[in-house]
């Protein structure tokens, strides 16, 4: 099977997840630069197969756009026409920062660690992952 993708998308950087190839779970992969990503995405998609690309779509509590949410939709816009052989799917990630947060503290995880932005990104983006899967199992 394909493995399906998320990206916790931000100004200064991106979290990365990725399921097993059977998609069952999701792991948190690695934080890239977002000046990086594309070349970072283009290496990858060349050694792993890749069907589905889940990024977040940053939201307020109202159910509106965020700020960030044009920066976002523009890379989309760019993962769509680079990545054409992917499916680009959209899904709201609210509160994925604030429950990576919890994890991070419920793991027992120390507060040095618990600063480290790229490992709350790639928690994010794991938890993005997830509930990703269980909505799209929902469906089927």
């Amino acid at each position: 099977m394909k493995r399906v993708m998320a990206i916790d998308y931000g100004l200064k950087r991106c979290g990365i997840a990725v399921t097993d190839p059977m998609q069952i779970i999701a792991n948190g992969l690695d934080t890239v630069a977002t000046k990086d990503i594309t070349a970072w995405l283009e290496k990858y998609l060349a050694l792993e197969i890749v069907e589905t690309i889940v990024v977040g779509e940053p939201k307020q509590m109202d159910g509106t756009p965020s700020e960030i949410a044009k920066h976002v939709n523009t890379f989309a816009a760019v993962l769509h026409k680079k990545f054409s052989n992917v499916n680009i799917v959209r899904h709201d990630e609210r509160f994925t920062s604030k429950m990576a947060f919890q994890t991070m503290i419920d793991g027992g995880l120390g507060k040095k660690q618990r600063k480290d932005k790229g490992l709350i990104d790639k928690v994010s983006a794991t938890i993005l992952l997830q509930s990703y899967m269980e909505f799209a199992k929902g469906r089927l």
